[in-house]
């Protein structure tokens, strides 16, 4: 038996600033919203399936340091898809964890953008070819684990 990911649920603090950010800016599509009593929660996909499930129920920002979640990784079609994703988040203000593409390690083909959602959470937009020549953040290890 083979597992796939279905989708993946946040904790958000306010789910509002949070719909604006992965819908205005990274452009995912609201699938559904619905509250039970002052709890809310959105539904949003890719035009095609259920992706991510924010839920309005945190009370603190991510925290790094504590167990679950490391960072979410999503996939682009190309590497031009990742600077105008870069573009977009620069606009909204984004924290970045790194300037710019870079590699995965050192020589790596693949490579992408590491930054911050609004509650803190660590995002990753990558692609598995087309940042050759990007710089690497850490010679050895994984760019996506240190940050």
């Amino acid at each position: 038996m083979t597992l796939n990911t279905g989708h993946v649920g946040l904790n958000v603090g306010d789910l509002d600033r949070s719909l604006a950010f992965y819908r205005d800016v990274l452009g995912f599509v609201l699938v559904g919203e619905g509250k039970e009593g002052d709890r809310r929660y959105a539904f949003l996909g890719d035009g095609e399936r259920l992706v991510l499930t924010l839920w309005q129920q945190a009370a603190q920002p991510y925290d790094g340091g504590r167990a679950g979640l490391h960072h979410l990784a999503l996939e682009a079609e190309s590497i031009e898809r990742v600077r105008e994703y870069e573009e977009a988040l620069r606009a909204y203000g984004a924290d970045f964890a790194y300037e710019g593409v870079v590699a995965h390690r050192e020589g790596a083909a693949s490579g992408g953008i590491f930054f911050h959602d609004p509650d803190g959470t660590r995002l990753e937009i990558s692609v598995p070819s087309g940042a050759d020549g990007a710089p690497a953040p850490h010679a050895s290890a994984p760019t996506c684990g240190f940050f």
